[in-house]
């Protein structure tokens, strides 16, 4: 069932930046005011193909967690 289209696309620059500021999944978890997972930052950050309202959620997790303001661009590469 190989439908051509690649859904792993490696490391995103999300994960560096989470360490940059000594953040951890459960972080942006516990600063989300949305229904944000686990799961779905551990698949963010593994660089695995995220909806474009899951990447907003993990978005918006972060710039609240680390109180700074990122963009899309900055976190995935894709």
């Amino acid at each position: 069932m190989n439908d051509g289209i690649e859904r792993n696309l490696g490391p995103q620059p999300v994960a560096d930046i989470m360490a940059r500021n000594n953040l951890k999944p459960h972080d942006l978890v516990a600063a989300s005011k949305q229904q944000l997972t686990h799961k779905m930052v551990s698949r963010a950050c593994k660089g695995r193909k995220l909806t474009d309202n899951s990447k907003s959620k993990v978005l918006i997790a972060l710039n609240l967690a680390a109180k700074r303001n990122y963009t899309l661009i900055e976190l995935f590469n894709y």
